[in-house]
């Protein structure tokens, strides 16, 4: 023993210490998960009293609209904050101008204003993207050779989110990757009078793998069909060009930053926080969600205790909120 203190070697720092008892692992802790970081995201369709399952996602269904104002009073019953609106867009009415994205009576413009009417206190979040509309299930509108248009979709987006500010939203979510929408639509925004209406850019959206169960969810699969969106998507191999992507939408007029897909994407959110302090999102995608509830059915993994080590994981990466599916679930498992 004397030998080893002499030698210097003896650990007279032991950071076992502090992970030895409960109370000092809580005093020490450096990123908390609360229900105030979830965001639901959730798919509405048309119908009255209508729930639909997506085998694709289980425990995920696509609600009618008196559905969804019963979901949001539940959630934030349960402390969750804000939800996300994804619309399940009846085929007789996509096109390839993808005009009923900004029709005022529209199933998400409906949708918005019932949430406020029944529930006002809950923030609502819209997406705004052209793919549940378009014929071909591309995000923006295309030109005779198939490539997608980036001024053309910019103004379709515009009338898209005015129709949603109208409507009641609080939060306009633009997730095509357009270049120049934030600033377009934040103009816009400012000409009517919608001060403060936020933009949650998707900033660093990226052409990737895990988007499939919810293309099946809001029946874009199939429009799609061999088809990519490798022009305006970002490539999963591209960190810096997510800096300049973020950067572009801070200086447009972007309120909040968000990446998506998640977990594969960590490094890109810790750069981005650390860049620029905005507030700043992970969306966990459906194929995230999807692999983690097809591990759970087998038995291979503590569902639980997995899906809530992840959500730390975003939290420990720099994000302010996540938006995921396990929204719910997991603020009953974070307030039993």
């Amino acid at each position: 023993m004397v030998e080893h203190l002499e030698s210097g070697h003896y650990p007279f720092t032991r950071l076992r210490r502090m992970r030895a008892d409960s109370f000092s692992r809580t005093l020490m802790r450096e990123s908390t998960l609360s229900v105030d970081d979830l965001i639901q995201p959730l798919f509405v369709r048309e119908g009255d009293k209508t729930a639909e399952p997506v085998q694709s996602m289980p425990c995920i269904e696509r609600l009618s609209v008196d559905r969804i104002v019963s979901k949001c009073r539940d959630l934030h019953n349960l402390g969750i904050q804000s939800v996300v609106l994804f619309p399940v867009t009846p085929s007789d009415v996509k096109s390839d101008d993808a005009r009923e994205a900004w029709n005022p009576d529209g199933l998400v413009q409906r949708t918005i204003s019932a949430i406020k009417d029944k529930v006002p206190e809950i923030g609502v979040m819209t997406d705004v993207a052209l793919d549940p509309y378009t014929l071909n299930g591309q995000d923006g509108l295309v030109d005779e050779s198939g490539y997608v248009m980036n001024d053309a979709t910019v103004e379709a987006l515009i009338r898209q989110s005015l129709s949603h500010a109208h409507a009641g939203a609080d939060v306009v979510a633009p997730s095509d990757m357009m270049d120049g929408r934030i600033c377009g639509i934040r103009k816009a925004l400012e000409d009517e009078g919608f001060y403060n209406l936020r933009i949650l850019s998707y900033a660093a959206k990226y052409a990737s793998s895990f988007y499939g169960p919810f293309r099946d969810a809001v029946g874009s699969a199939a429009n799609l069909g061999g088809s990519d969106k490798y022009s305006y998507q970002m490539d999963p191999a591209n960190a810096e060009e997510a800096l300049r992507e973020t950067a572009l939408d801070i200086q447009e007029g972007a309120d909040m930053v968000m990446i998506k897909p998640g977990t594969p994407y960590l490094d890109v959110i810790w750069r981005i926080r650390e860049a620029f302090g905005m507030p700043t999102f992970a969306y966990q995608v459906s194929g995230e969600y999807a692999m983690f509830k097809a591990a759970a059915q087998n038995g291979w993994i503590d569902e639980q205790a997995l899906v809530l080590e992840t959500l730390l994981g975003f939290k420990r990466a720099g994000c302010h909120g996540v938006l995921t599916y396990y929204a719910e679930q997991a603020a009953r498992w974070l307030n039993p």
